[in-house]
């Protein structure tokens, strides 16, 4: 079998008994060479001397994006198929591409699965997006959480999701899907969704029928704006059943366009804004993946 190069994440923490217990799975299939970073600069390094060996990610959603996100920058990405060890905490695009949770299976599915091609999305700036970004009150609780987090750890993201849904962001804005204006400006929004895979937040279907290899985004505009409106919504949500509401739009497309009034953007748990303006296009067989 080829050598493999692990790249896992050193500051996301983690089970590193269950990083021992997918290595020896790898190992029984070759030379695995395990590489920590904890910085953009030392991935590239780490990625700079790689050679021919194929990359296999151990770690969360964040840590799969950073590595696809510098492959991508070095015209590297299309290379050779990727490995996913979901050793994170939500492992959202993992979820909603299949890819079994325990390390054990997970390294067996790098050693033995199909490849397959993945999709991803780019925005205007060149900025990659690999499972999923929202906008609204998504992005909003990451933001509150990041005020908390260093105080509380992961219950930070508990208390931001909370504060987010008290005094949630109602915003004007206009998206465009394939030049389709889907809404405009005279109605406000709850939250609107770009899904490349289906999860978000540890397993939720946000945009439930996305797949990243299945050549489209998944779009969704929530319009649940009064209070029994957002229970109704988180209701459904729950259920896998909030794209039935009335109050949600949802619909599929290559390139969407999202502007307005100021707005934050979660893509891949990244948060960046405000924003006024933002495009995002589907790049699709962008990679490959092993998957079961």
């Amino acid at each position: 079998m080829e050598p493999l190069l692990l790249i896992t994440n050193a500051e996301a923490g983690g089970d590193r008994a269950d990083l021992e217990r997918a290595l020896a799975v790898l190992r029984s299939g070759g030379d695995v060479e395990v590489c920590h970073t904890d910085a953009p600069g030392e991935l590239d390094g780490v990625l700079h001397r790689r050679g021919g060996r194929r990359v296999v990610v151990a770690g969360g959603d964040g840590t799969l994006h950073a590595v696809v996100s510098a492959l991508y920058r070095r015209h590297e990405l299309a290379d050779a198929p990727l490995g996913l060890l979901p050793l994170g905490t939500g492992n959202d695009f993992a979820r909603g591409a299949g890819i079994p949770l325990d390390p054990e299976k997970a390294a067996r599915v790098v050693l033995d699965g199909r490849t397959q091609e993945m999709d991803l999305i780019v925005d205007c700036l060149g900025e990659i997006v690999v499972n999923n970004v929202h906008i609204g009150v998504g992005a909003e609780a990451n933001r509150n959480a990041g005020r908390w987090k260093q105080r509380l750890g992961r219950a930070g993201y508990l208390v931001g999701a909370v504060l987010a849904a008290m005094d949630p962001p109602f915003l004007r804005l206009r998206v465009e899907v394939d030049d389709d204006v889907v809404t405009d400006l005279d109605r406000r929004v709850l939250q609107v969704a770009i899904g490349n895979g289906a999860k978000v937040g540890g397993g939720t279907d946000l945009t439930p029928d996305a797949h990243p290899g299945d050549g489209k985004m998944d779009v969704l505009v929530s319009y649940a704006i009064g209070l029994p409106a957002r229970v109704g919504y988180a209701a459904s949500l729950r259920q896998g059943r909030h794209q039935e509401r009335g109050d949600v739009c949802y619909v599929r497309g290559s390139r969407v366009t999202v502007s307005g009034q100021g707005f934050y953007c979660d893509a891949d748990g990244e948060l960046f804004g405000p924003e006024r303006n933002r495009t995002w296009h589907l790049e699709p067989a962008a990679f490959s993946m092993a998957l079961p």
